[in-house]
């Protein structure tokens, strides 16, 4: 193919085996589009094209159906995104619906003999390193190989503070948890693995479990949350070996920070929520960051 097609909020590049989504920038663009940049789907991780009208009058959409497990951003969504923010739709100005059924057919020419099957592994790319985001309780970073939950002392409960900041190598993990900031309970949760080695299921609540972090109004974005996610969803079920973090993903602490935590550790304890011996330990830890 080669051709472009055009459309309101992205543009579609069409290769011989893959087609190249790159997402405008502007007010009116979904956050998660200008977050994603671009992204090449390959014509394997398809399994169908729909042409459907868009609930945008003068508008028709065009779109390509992932196959199920072929991409780490939408198993990450588990469904909960807008079809506005559906990375996998173009919307086009209804006078380009010929061409856009032109390329719909072209589409589905190319897709794989097993594009009715689930995909044995992931296909498109996850969203690459290094990423971040801010929660409602805690800064979350991933670099590829460890996961860190900075707790902020406005919103974290005392649960967390008494766990102190959280750090996950991706060999520990069996998977994540997202439920969309959109949506009451909100929260990224990191799942260890069970005996079976599959995902134990989460038996605390998000705001009291030292794995989550919990999203609330104007915090935690799907546009930055959602990227992260699937970053760190893409690198815990790879089947490459895992890396072995090294001494450098260890960073000298803010002094000032670690003085404000001291002081937060001693509220906790001046209010009865920390013993003695609590407040002693999680203070040793604090100033070892130094």
């Amino acid at each position: 193919m080669g051709d472009v097609l055009a459309g309101i909020h992205s543009s579609w590049e069409f290769d011989t085996d893959s087609v190249l989504i790159r997402f405008e920038r502007g007010i009116r663009t979904p956050k998660l589009f200008q977050i994603l940049g671009e992204r090449r789907i390959p014509y394997e991780a398809l399994s169908s094209v729909e042409l459907v009208p868009g609930k945008r009058k003068g508008t028709t959409v065009l779109r390509a159906v992932p196959r199920p497990g072929a991409d780490p951003l939408l198993d990450a969504a588990a469904g909960q995104l807008k079809s506005s923010a559906d990375p996998y739709r173009l919307l086009l100005p209804a006078e380009r619906e010929t061409l856009a059924e032109y390329y719909a057919d072209e589409l589905r020419a190319a897709l794989p003999a097993t594009a009715a099957e689930p995909a044995d592994g992931y296909l498109v790319a996850a969203p690459a390193a290094p990423l971040q985001f801010k929660a409602y309780d805690a800064r979350v970073a991933f670099d590829g190989d460890v996961v860190s939950f900075r707790w902020f002392s406005t919103g974290a409960s005392s649960a967390k503070w008494k766990a102190g900041d959280q750090f996950f190598q991706v060999s520990e993990l069996a998977g994540i948890e997202w439920r969309s900031p959109e949506i009451a309970g909100g929260h990224l949760r990191l799942l260890r693995p069970g005996p079976d080695g599959k995902p134990e299921p989460a038996t605390t609540e998000p705001d009291q479990d030292p794995t989550a972090v919990c999203f609330g109004l104007g915090y935690g974005l799907v546009h930055e949350s959602l990227p992260l996610a699937a970053a760190v969803l893409a690198a815990v079920t790879s089947t490459e070996p895992a890396r072995v973090p090294s001494k450098a993903h260890h960073h000298r602490a803010d002094p000032a920070d670690i003085a404000d935590r001291i002081r937060h550790l001693g509220d906790l304890h001046g209010a009865g929520l920390l013993t003695d011996e609590e407040f002693s330990e999680k203070k040793k830890e604090l100033l070892a960051e130094l």
